[in-house]
């Protein structure tokens, strides 16, 4: 019985029980824990929030680059449309009377006007007519850069906008250039347009924002030229004088890549560079901003969200610390419990370890547990040495497989897959198939026994380690005890030489030995069931009474009987000749194995069979057959020799019941292609067969 309680020793208690080690180790990791999740949170989100407006910042240059060059590519783009409107009012006779040019310039097109500029020259170099400002010039005033565009149009034959022809900075100026063409196509002179650099149809200085100490807007050309600034001081200066913008231009330069398609931006320590291309006439708008000066919001604001975090996670450490000490009250009590518990049970004979706190309380009790491991361990050692003899000393391979790997090897199993010991331990079973449709189709096999038997029984092909197959006798069943974890066991015993042997004595009795295909009893009996297979088809599928011509055709059939192949037996010798079969052998297979298959029949004779070939289609075989050998000239002690084939193609209709028939007509066809010259093919068909009982040459 258990004694009284007794109620001074209960009243002295104390309401709570401070937490033993255990949990204030856990208060101080959770403590820890919660501390850097938070501070990782907030530096997440606080870099989240960086990185979101550094995005939306090269976002909007990005955007505001490319919206700035395709305005740009229009100006470019218009201004060639209207040099293309003052080309197409010029005539060819215009270009030898300079007095008609000039009214039609000043008159007749108004769209001359929004030039500057306008030269016209014959295709001879001549310059016909000067324009600058309204007013005609002298040829000799012509600056050299715009006489070498004029010069480089004419030569091409194409439309081009020249280099920034430089000078003052009010003269700075562009040269469109158009080739006049006469009806023929040919170049009868050409006509150019001149763009001052600051004019409205360029770079008005409308285009350039007010200044900012935080971004510059820049337009500058391939050769680094400032075309257009913010501050109009660095306009006609050079961009590698531009902070930010300088490396970017430099490391173009160094990779000799500066042309650039879409808008791309680059992040700098100090600034963002953000840069867009033109095609024509390769000039570059580029941003570039101060990045501390964009981002100093909001790193003022991370600041204070950082401040505001430290107290958050002050404050909930102190929770937390105060919710886990409540809550390991129960802990507390019940390793008080369980230490008295102890004190009343040392009397007995339980001999349990000491220890301090709950864990060396929970050690005790879980000391019991512990023993009936180290007993359970050693039956489990004792149990696995008894299983490794087996697997070490069986006359069969032992597998054991669980979800598709391989758990355990035996020793006999390795010796016959061409592994080491220990080798295949972990692998997958894949491992040991050829391919992966092979381990497919093996596994549907098995999977139809285990359900229909509940064992495996059969012969699988293998692939040793180093590539060769193996055949092996298999035999599976499942184990589904529970305490093995479920899983497979496969007894293996290797049938390879046996089944070497049985197929070598059925191939040799099926193949010519000299040529490796097949036989003519093998090919017999090939056709024997191709013919009868159409013939049941035929009475299953055709109408009662219908005539046999109705039967649709089951292939063709190629009698192939190689030209002047004795000249080489009787120059050469017979090993020539027997090289010469197999080499034309090999070509007949290479040809016709994908669409049917093929036989030597004796001596230089041959055929083929194509099931289900269309006429055209085995025409066309044929065909390739004979080109094939005809293009194949073998050389023999010093000589090359010329072969050819003669081809007999035979339809296999209705009409040819039997194998004997199917030979007769191909051989006659055959006999044809030798008498009408050799080397060609001829095609018969058996419901042209004569009442003479010969087969009439066909119409194809």
């Amino acid at each position: 019985m258990t004694p009284p309680a007794n109620p001074v020793a209960a009243a002295q208690e104390p309401a709570l029980s401070l937490p033993g080690s255990l949990v204030l180790r856990l208060m101080a990791v959770a403590a820890l824990v919660v501390v850097l999740a938070s501070a990782a949170s907030v530096w997440l989100v606080s870099r989240a929030a960086g990185q979101e407006a550094m995005r939306r910042v090269v976002g909007q240059q990005t955007d505001e680059v490319e919206v700035v060059a395709r305005l740009l590519a229009s100006k470019i783009e218009q201004s060639q449309k209207v040099l293309r409107t003052v080309a197409q009012g010029i005539t060819p006779a215009m270009l030898e009377s300079p007095s008609s040019l000039d009214w039609l310039l000043q008159q007749g097109l108004p769209a001359v006007g929004f030039f500057d500029a306008l030269q016209v020259a014959r295709k001879d170099g001549e310059l016909r007519l000067n324009i600058r400002a309204g007013q005609l010039v002298k040829a000799a005033d012509l600056d050299p850069a715009e006489r070498d565009a004029l010069r480089r149009t004419l030569i091409d034959g194409k439309p081009q906008v020249s280099e920034l022809i430089a000078g003052r900075t009010s003269n700075a100026r562009i040269l469109f250039t158009l080739p006049l063409h006469s009806e023929e196509g040919a170049v009868l002179g050409v006509v150019a347009g001149a763009l001052r650099l600051q004019s409205q149809g360029l770079l008005p200085q409308s285009m350039a924002l007010p200044a900012r100490d935080d971004s510059r807007l820049v337009v500058f050309t391939r050769d680094g030229t400032i075309l257009s600034h913010t501050d109009p001081a660095r306009i006609m200066g050079q961009v590698s004088d531009e902070p930010g913008l300088a490396p970017v231009f430099a490391e173009w330069l160094r990779r000799a890549q500066p042309v650039v398609g879409r808008g791309v931006t680059e992040v700098q320590p100090d600034h963002i560079v953000s840069v867009a291309g033109m095609p024509l006439p390769q000039w570059f708008v580029a941003r570039v901003s101060n990045s501390q000066a964009l981002l100093a919001p909001l790193q003022g604001a991370q600041r204070d969200a950082w401040w505001l975090a430290a107290a958050v996670i002050a404050l909930g450490v102190l929770l937390l610390a105060t919710a886990m000490a409540w809550m390991a009250q129960p802990l507390a009590q019940l390793c008080r419990g369980a230490q008295q518990l102890l004190r009343h049970d040392a009397r007995g004979a339980i001999d349990w370890p000491g220890g301090r706190g709950e864990v060396g309380a929970l050690v005790r009790v879980f000391d019991g547990l512990a023993q009936q491991k180290r007993q359970q361990d050693h039956l489990h050692a004792l149990l696995h040495g008894q299983f490794q003899a087996i697997l070490q000393n069986a006359s069969v391979g032992i597998v054991i497989t669980r979800h598709g790997v391989l758990e355990v090897v035996g020793r006999q199993a390795c010796l016959t897959l061409g592994y080491a010991e220990g080798e295949l331990q972990g692998r997958p079973a894949r491992t040991l198939y050829g391919s992966d449709a092979d381990y497919a189709r093996l596994g549907e096999r098995v999977q139809s026994a285990f359900a229909a038997h509940g064992t495996f029984d059969g012969d699988v092909c293998f692939v040793r380690k180093d590539g060769s197959p193996v055949w092996a006798r298999v035999q599976g069943r499942k184990v589904n005890s529970e305490a093995l974890g479920g899983g497979t066991v496969w007894m293996l015993e290797d049938i390879t030489a046996a089944r070497e042997a049985q197929y070598q004595q059925a191939w040799e009795l099926t193949h010519d030995a000299l040529t490796q295909l097949h036989n003519r009893s093998a090919f017999d009996h090939r056709l024997a069931l191709l013919l009868a297979e159409r013939s049941a088809r035929t009475r299953t599928l055709g109408a009662p009474g219908a005539p046999v011509a109705d039967a649709p055709d089951d292939g063709v059939m190629l009698f192939l009987d190689l030209d002047h192949f004795t000249l080489v037996n009787d120059v050469a010798g017979h090993d020539a000749g027997d090289d010469v079969l197999r080499h034309v052998a090999r070509l007949i297979e290479t040809q016709v194995r994908q669409v049917g298959w093929s036989a030597r029949l004796g001596g230089d004779e041959f055929a083929v069979v194509l099931p289900g070939c269309p006429l055209a289609r085995g025409q066309a075989v044929a065909e390739q057959l004979r080109a094939t050998v005809q293009a194949w000239e073998p050389s023999y002690q010093g000589r090359s020799f010329t072969l050819g084939v003669s081809i007999g193609l035979v339809v296999l209709d209705a009409h040819l019941h039997d194998v004997a028939s199917v030979l007769n007509a191909a051989d006659m066809a055959c006999y044809d292609a030798k008498r009408a010259g050799r080397n060609r093919v001829e095609t018969r068909h058996a419901r042209d067969m004569t009442s003479s009982g010969r087969m009439a040459l066909g119409p194809y």
